[in-house]
């Protein structure tokens, strides 16, 4: 809930961000003098330096589970390649 009468806010409706909607910017009021387009600028410049949140916990298990098994299938499969080149081989 915003409380409060007296604050500049600037709203960045496009985020760039799946997870959010819209952000607010309450403006500090040594600022208020500034135009609008540069308070805009600048917080769209905020917006988009803030990225994403970081992955879930989930997430990060699910990646190095993948990573384990991707590396144990490249592990077998140039197992395979080096017996087949040798039984072609010899």
């Amino acid at each position: 809930m915003i409380k409060g009468v007296n604050r500049q806010v600037v709203e960045v409706a496009e985020t760039g961000c799946d997870y959010f909607e819209r952000a607010l910017f309450f403006v500090n009021p040594k600022y208020y003098g500034i135009s609008d387009g540069k308070l805009r600028e600048k917080a769209n410049s905020v917006v988009s330096a803030a990225g994403s949140p970081p992955k879930s916990r989930q997430a990060q298990k699910n990646s190095k589970i993948k990573n384990i098994l991707l590396l144990a299938l490249s592990a077998f499969a140039g197992s395979a390649a080096t017996l087949i080149a040798n039984a072609l081989i010899f």
